[in-house]
């Protein structure tokens, strides 16, 4: 039976409409990107925005399975109401509000101790991981490693992820790229406009290709020779996962660690416009699952009686096994915290070591102690100026030594 030319019409409006709703949706999250970008590191508070990242970039869903891991609870200790930062007394709460923390899990052998949200946040929040994202892409190429779909850490890393020859990685190894040694100039100054970093962000938000703007890149040091800390190098790491597995980081992060840890909720990875993970810090899970990632590396890869990722693999990713990689101040490194496998060694080589990312975000492990620390944060002072006193990393390691001290004394 034929149509009438009026319902024809009507179908014609219907998909008109349809269109440029959906172009209106486009243009809306192109805006709310650009905004979103322009406000970093300017004072702005990005609470709402760093719980709502799926929002804003397109993502992947990282599907939880299995049976929930439920950390046991154990007798509920107060955070000391003080800790020692440059030889002065500080105030723990004090702190905590200025560096606008939205979640404080803290576990002692095996058992949660303490766990506290504010800002609207609660277990279920997944929130954004910035760079201690990097620390899941470590765990995924040990994983890699250990299946045979990379031979070696020291191969080169086009070996893997061809598209990168001819470019400033052509010859840095998976090994360099792994402890930040590739050799790559870098800005990662978050208070200058014209950064690499800022300039990537930018590239981010307005749709361009994380791959195509790490081809950018230029060697001004011998790979190997120069620890400096470079995104870019985490990112790479991304597409060696994606061609050696043969599947993107989000879906062997779902396959092989997050259907085996227990997650207590899906999580998800941001992605370009091309449908690539902002592998250098895009993950987004709860506090709670932040946390099951550092008792993973706490017992050394192993969970629920699975080896998950090599132990030989975690204790390399916090063990800096050069000279340029110790931590404190030195010629041939431009960090004062130690390197392993896009893990930093704050203080001492034997001491505890964390994943880190902008804006206060933490998973700290402390063996001697058998102490996981997860901590959520949106520090709107974070990258203002290229300082400690507005970064505070080394300040929160204070209080999470007092926590630790006063857990010791119990």
């Amino acid at each position: 039976m034929r149509r009438s030319v009026k319902h024809i019409a009507l179908g014609v409006v219907v998909v008109l409409v349809a269109g440029v709703a959906i172009v209106g949706v486009a243009k809306w999250r192109e805006v709310k990107r650009a905004q979103f970008v322009a406000s970093m590191f300017s004072g702005a508070d990005q609470v709402e925005s760093f719980r709502n990242m799926d929002a804003i970039f397109p993502s992947r869903v990282i599907r939880r399975t299995g049976d929930v891991y439920h950390i046991p609870e154990g007798e509920k200790v107060d955070l000391p109401t003080t800790y020692t930062y440059e030889g002065k007394v500080q105030d723990a709460g004090k702190f905590l509000a200025d560096t606008d923390t939205t979640g404080l899990l803290v576990i002692k052998d095996g058992k949660i101790v303490h766990e506290q949200y504010w800002r609207g946040n609660d277990k279920d929040t997944r929130w954004i991981s910035w760079s201690v994202g990097k620390s899941f892409i470590s765990a995924l190429v040990g994983i890699a490693v250990a299946e045979g779909k990379i031979a070696s850490i020291d191969d080169q890393l086009t070996k893997y992820a061809p598209e990168f020859l001819g470019t400033g990685y052509d010859g840095v190894t998976v090994k360099q790229a792994l402890q930040m040694t590739s050799g790559l100039g870098w800005s990662e100054d978050y208070s200058d406009r014209d950064s690499d970093i800022s300039r990537f962000g930018r590239a981010l938000a307005f749709g361009g290709s994380m791959v195509e703007f790490a081809k950018t890149l230029k060697r001004v040091h011998e790979p190997g020779s120069y620890n400096h800390y470079n995104s870019l190098d985490a990112q790479v790491l991304g597409q060696v996962i994606l061609h050696a597995t043969g599947k993107t980081p989000s879906a062997y992060m779902e396959e092989k660690l997050w259907s085996k840890i227990g997650a207590e909720r899906d999580a998800y990875w941001v992605l370009d416009d091309k449908g690539v993970e902002l592998a250098a810090g895009g993950v987004n899970v709860t506090l709670r699952d932040y946390a099951k990632f550092g008792l993973l590396y706490l017992h050394e890869g192993e969970f629920n009686g699975e080896q998950i990722v090599p132990r030989d693999w975690v204790k390399a990713s916090h063990t800096p096994d050069a000279a340029n990689l110790q931590p404190g101040k030195r010629e041939n490194s431009s960090n004062l915290m130690g390197y392993g496998y896009l893990w930093w060694v704050p203080e001492n080589v034997d001491g505890p070591y964390s994943a880190i990312g902008i804006y206060n975000q933490f998973v700290y492990v402390d063996p001697a102690r058998n102490l996981v620390i997860a901590k959520t944060s949106a520090n709107h002072t974070y990258g203002e100026k290229n300082e400690e006193k507005y970064y505070r990393e080394f300040e929160t390691f204070a209080l999470f030594k007092a926590i630790g001290e006063k857990l010791d004394a119990k």
